[in-house]
């Protein structure tokens, strides 16, 4: 997992991994964690030490209603499940259900969690219109974490506010692409990471602005964006 993290030095990353996550991983989570570095695109994943934040902040909400926009094998979705009641509900929303079905699913039934997830398979911004239609949804969701297509995040961001209730939180992930929102001369950044960059350095921008919000962007994984809703 050294490429996730954002630490200088990759030993003190490690020595994080093993002392404070792993050793709480739960058994599912390590076998999900496991088959996906294998998998093609494993990079996508959810880095452990991220996942251990979310499950921080899950239990300090009390969360029971969720939604996560980008699932791909699916260890978010199943740290989500494992830390909300057994009659929660996730909404889980990405383009392609294909490496969930490949890893995440059999584990989840394993874990007997399956029934806590509805897997919708379409684009995102689709479904949370869906969702606004019926104003019923507004305000009702505890939490969400997007890690998805990083040119919709602020597209996200508008919707998933109507969502969530005053002091629900939403995670978004990645918004340190590998710290490169820092370096001054594109150049320098790989060419397939400069639009993402992009992206992200005017989402952080606008997030920053945002009154609606409280926020801290933390350090951990690829970077992530932590806001609660105020109003």
């Amino acid at each position: 997992m050294e490429n996730k993290g954002l630490l200088q030095s990759k030993e003190l990353y490690q020595y994080i991994l093993n002392t404070s996550v792993y050793p709480r991983e739960s058994e599912f989570l390590k076998e999900l964690r496991d088959a996906t570095a294998n998998y093609p695109g494993a990079l996508m994943g959810t880095a452990p030490d991220a996942g251990q934040l979310m499950t921080l902040l899950l239990g300090l909400v009390n969360a029971k209603k969720t939604i996560e926009i980008g699932v791909f094998t699916g260890y978010s979705l199943l740290l989500t499940a494992i830390a909300i009641p057994d009659y929660g509900k996730i909404t889980a929303i990405d383009v392609s259900r294909k490496a969930y079905d490949d890893i995440g699913l059999p584990i989840m039934q394993k874990a007997g969690v399956e029934h806590k997830i509805d897997f919708v398979e379409s684009p995102a911004l689709r479904v949370l219109d869906k969702l606004l239609e019926n104003t019923e949804n507004e305000g009702t969701f505890d939490f969400a974490y997007v890690d998805a297509d990083k040119v919709n995040y602020w597209n996200y961001h508008e919707k998933l506010l109507k969502l969530l209730r005053i002091g629900g939180v939403v995670v978004y992930d990645n918004t340190l692409w590998g710290g490169s929102v820092a370096m001054s001369d594109e150049s320098l950044v790989p060419e397939h990471y400069r639009a993402s960059r992009r992206h992200s350095i005017e989402f952080n921008k606008l997030i920053a602005a945002d009154s609606r919000i409280r926020l801290s962007q933390v350090p951990v994984g690829d970077g992530s964006t932590v806001c609660v809703r105020l109003h």
